[in-house]
């Protein structure tokens, strides 16, 4: 017989049995003393952590971010330099749906990519769409609640996801791309990610850019047709990308930027940090940079995926936030979720711990694994640690204004329709515009949808497109044109 290690308590002490707790004789009544009962009993019921109040549920893998193609001219960021190779951690999600929601249900995918540098942690937020439902974080809660249960029967209720869209015309560009059949991809492997936000990269001169992330998958798009995906496996995706990284087909993705000068934002035709638009790709052309591949699956799925923590505001020297409302905002709101979900010193998990050493004056809270020795505080004159604002002294920029409350205004094609409207003009097949009414329509009939409401998602679609919103009323039995 092969042998066998003892088995223990939390701390390390043999653990007395496996099957049989304490009792006063065979068939008396437990003891309080059996601390080891006690400890699987108190731990069994503290497994789960609050799961995520977006993106609950998911999965991911390790992989490797290799750089082929110079862009120092752009960026001074260590891991974005020619010949680099950085270890990497993915996590793919639904956003809307329970951590046991369905893989394949119509939702946006999560593409959130933690990059372990020299410099520390770099977290890349993104979709996999370039695009977001709105651009003011003053909406995202209210956005989220309308995709989540109602407060009274904690039902899912289309009828009040088509009353948030159709008040917000901002989210037109988001919901058409949703309701093709990139709403429901056949697998993670099989998407293209999106950093969304425009971020700033500045070299090693001072110079600065805007810049947008790519990651265009390399086994080409593959979605489900809304029939597929309502018979699919429940955990298709989750199994899809485990099975495929174990037999040794890696996944890849070409990474691209899309590089906007600084300057051009200024007069640019419309606001270039709105998260619901896109570059166009004949104004700036995507770069090719290098290419991703994931080859390590995880060993433990909580402590590396679950557990795992990504937020915008991980950034490296070479790399700043932009104006973007919707980034400004998750850059509290991303580590402060993750402070209530894990804990204060979640950053000291190892599947978030950066791979350089941390010198820093945080101390204590629960679950300090690694506390800062003295002197706890700065500035002192004991040899602590000392910030070098060199570093980043590039991260910066001029802005004027008042301040106030209100949308963007100075640019020209500030139009939440233009860029669906075009999606619908010059970039569907005639499968994907029959599959965009019919998965409309199939959303907007369901039962809790009203007859006003339908009206309303006519009219919506209408901004968008007459022929579009025609097709959509026909399908709804919706007179008026």
């Amino acid at each position: 017989m092969s042998y066998r290690p003892t088995t223990t308590n939390d701390a390390g002490n043999a653990a007395p049995s496996d099957e049989h707790s304490q009792s006063v004789g065979p068939n008396g009544p437990l003891l309080l003393q059996d601390h080891y009962l006690i400890q699987k009993m108190a731990h069994f019921n503290r497994e789960r952590v609050p799961e995520r109040v977006v993106h609950a549920k998911g999965g991911g893998a390790f992989g490797v971010l290799e750089i082929t193609e110079d862009v120092s001219q752009f960026t001074k960021a260590k891991l974005f330099q020619k010949g680099a190779r950085t270890e990497s951690l993915v996590r793919f999600s639904t956003v809307a749906g329970e951590l046991g929601s369905a893989d394949a249900a119509r939702d946006p995918r999560g593409f959130a990519m933690k990059f372990y540098t020299e410099d520390g942690v770099y977290d890349l937020v993104g979709n996999n769409t370039p695009i977001f439902f709105v651009r003011d974080p003053q909406k995202f809660s209210d956005f989220i609640h309308s995709q989540k249960r109602r407060a009274d029967n904690h039902l899912r209720d289309h009828n009040m996801q088509w009353d948030f869209w159709s008040l917000s015309p901002e989210t037109a560009h988001q919901v058409t791309l949703l309701m093709t059949d990139r709403g429901t991809p056949a697998s993670w492997r099989h998407i293209n990610g999106y950093g969304s936000h425009t971020f700033l990269w500045y070299n090693a001169a001072g110079e600065k850019f805007w810049v947008k992330y790519h990651f265009k998958t390399d086994q080409g798009i593959k979605n489900l047709t809304r029939e597929e995906a309502d018979a699919a496996e429940h955990d298709l995706h989750i199994r899809d990308l485990y099975d495929a990284i174990k037999r040794g087909d890696h996944p890849s993705w070409t990474v691209q930027v899309q590089v906007m000068p600084f300057e051009d934002a200024a007069d640019y035709r419309f606001n270039p940090f709105d998260l619901t638009k896109v570059w166009p790709h004949g104004d700036y052309p995507p770069i090719t940079i290098g290419r991703w591949t994931l080859n390590r699956n995880p060993e433990n799925y909580f402590a590396e995926i679950e557990q795992a923590a990504f937020e915008p505001s991980n950034l490296v020297p070479g790399i700043g936030a932009s104006p973007d409302k919707m980034l400004q905002g998750r850059l509290f709101s991303y580590p402060d979720a993750h402070r209530y979900r894990i804990g204060p010193n979640y950053l000291q998990l190892p599947v978030n711990r950066p791979k350089n050493e941390v010198h820093t004056y945080n101390k204590d809270g629960a679950m300090a694994y690694y506390n800062s020795s003295d002197p706890v505080y700065a500035p002192n004159s004991m040899g602590g640690p000392v910030a070098d604002p060199e570093l980043w002294k590039d991260d910066s920029y001029e802005v004027a204004g008042e301040i106030v409350r209100s949308a963007s205004t100075r640019h020209r094609d500030d139009d939440d329709y233009v860029q669906p409207r075009a999606l619908w003009e010059k970039v569907l097949s005639g499968t994907d515009r029959d599959h965009l009414v019919g998965n409309i329509v199939a959303h907007a009939t369901a039962p809790e949808v009203t007859g006003d409401m339908k009206k309303r998602v006519v009219e919506y679609w209408r901004n968008v497109h007459k022929d579009l919103g025609d097709r959509v009323a026909k399908g709804l039995s919706v007179n008026g044109s």
